[in-house]
Formats: structure tokens, sequence, C-alpha cells
């Protein structure tokens, strides 16, 4: 354990001379995310899908909707939950067992960003008020794990709820029913998405790969909605950001969010139209 916490020291010394100079060990800018890739329906056999590479960092997503009894006090309105998961292959660290916290944190980051936003407009996810709602369950996996599992399970999760498709139900003799033919698109309404911040010394980087991730003193995710808006925020890790800092991670959420809208809109469009 020794000689792993040399290396580690060593590792961390090495990224941050180099982000005195404004460079990374992956040669990337401090403000640039890795390179994303979404695959669209990953999981033919699932209400929606998609499958996400942040660089190294490899997720899957599956969309389950299924009729459920809504909670006492919102009978009008459907649900919707988000659970995640680290498989054990993911990572050396990764262990089979119940959840660890950081897999709980995860799970709630990214339920969060998709709530808050109102992505999903559950009002319109109603069989019968007070009896029977229609419940939006997106389970999201993590494959392969290098560094950012937050933003990567995000846009997993989002791109899946994107080109989701949805049974319509009708109560039958008190019981819901399918619609034959009634199969119609998941009502959205924005894009979330998340920007994750790790904080370096006195530097700021923007998704941080595994090297970073274990070097940072700490990290904040801040996911805005279509419009710009931040809609929730998570901070983690020992240490912490200034007001300044919070400010300038504020701001480059809403710039970097804006451009990977647009590519989560594009994989969107694309899956639709050949759909």
């Amino acid at each position: 354990m020794a000689t792993v916490s040399v290396i580690d020291e060593l590792k961390k010394a090495q990224i941050l001379e180099l982000l005195e100079q404004g460079k990374r060990l992956d040669g990337r800018a401090l403000d640039e995310p890795r390179e994303i890739k979404i695959e669209i329906n990953a999981i033919p056999k699932a209400n929606g899908s998609a499958r996400v590479h942040l660089g190294d960092t490899d997720v899957l997503c599956g969309v389950k909707i299924q009729p459920d009894r809504p909670f006492p006090d919102v009978g009008d309105k459907g649900m919707f939950m988000c659970t995640a998961e680290l498989l054990p292959l993911s990572h050396p660290t990764v262990e089979t067992g119940p959840p660890r916290d950081d897999v709980i944190e995860l799970a709630r980051v990214v339920d969060r960003g998709i709530r808050e936003s109102h992505m999903v407009d559950v009002s319109q996810l109603v069989i019968e008020k007070d009896k029977s709602v229609v419940g939006v369950f997106a389970d999201v996996v993590a494959i392969d794990y290098d560094g950012n599992y937050f933003d990567a399970c995000s846009y997993a999760a989002t791109a899946a709820l994107l080109t989701s498709k949805t049974p319509t139900w009708e109560m039958v003799d008190d019981q819901p029913t399918v619609v034959e033919g009634g199969e119609k698109q998941l009502p959205t309404s924005t894009i979330p998405v998340s920007v994750t911040m790790g904080k370096i010394g006195n530097h700021i980087v923007v998704d941080p790969n595994g090297d970073e991730w274990a070097s940072m003193d700490c990290r904040v995710t801040i996911t805005t909605d279509s419009d710009g808006h931040i809609v929730a925020l998570q901070k983690g890790g020992s240490g912490g950001f200034t007001q300044d800092e919070i400010n300038e991670c504020g701001d480059l959420s809403i710039k970097i969010g804006a451009k990977i809208r647009t590519q989560l809109k594009s994989a969107q469009e694309e899956y639709v139209k050949n759909g």
C-alpha cells in the first residue's frame, strides 16, 4: 500500500507541474471535456437505452416504463427514478456487495439533475388520478471507469430518456391495460446536461480523467437545462472552492453544457429519423 501511495503522490506532482503550464496529461485544455460517443438503442428490448463513452469511461443506461401506484401526495403525477451501479469489472477497486457511499451519491446526482430540470413531464404520465400512473425507471451501469462517471452516467440516462417510447394504458376493470398501437415518445421538455469540474491545487479542470480524479482535492457537478439555467449542484471531496471559483465553474457548466446538449439533441434526432 505504501508503494501505491508514493506512486499516487508522484502522479499528482506530475499533474500539478503540467497544470502550472496550462497543460494536462492527456493533452486537453483545462476547460476541455473528453470526446463523447453516444450509441442509441444499445438494449433493444428496453423502452429506451443508450451507451455513452466519455473518453475511456463507458456506461450503459436502460429505461423501463410500467404502470405503478402513485405516491399518496402526488396522485396527479407519474414517477421518475434513476439508479446506478458500478460493475466489478469496471475498476480494480470496485467489489461486489451492497452499494458503497460513492455509488449512492452517483445515483442521487444523476437523478437530481434530471428531476430538478423537469426533463420528464410526469404530469402527462397519469393513467387515472390517485389510482394508477406511469413509472419511468432509468438504470445506469458503469462498465469501464476512467474518471468522471457522474457526467457519463448523466449523459447516458438523458440520451436514453430522450429516445424512450412509452406504451399507452387505460383503465379496464380497474386495472391498467395497454392500448394496442398506442406507443409514443416519452414526453420530455428539456435536455439537462451535467458538467463535472475538479480542483487540483489551485487549478480547475473540466471532466477529470482517472488520474486527475484520484489527484483532485474536491469536485463540483453543475447541471443546466436547455435555457442555460443551473438546476442542480453537488460538491464532493474534502477541499473547498472560493466564491470566484464556484462562479467560474457555473460559467463553464453553461458554456460546455450548451455544446454537449447539441450532441445529445443530434443523437435524438438521428434516432427518430431512422427509427
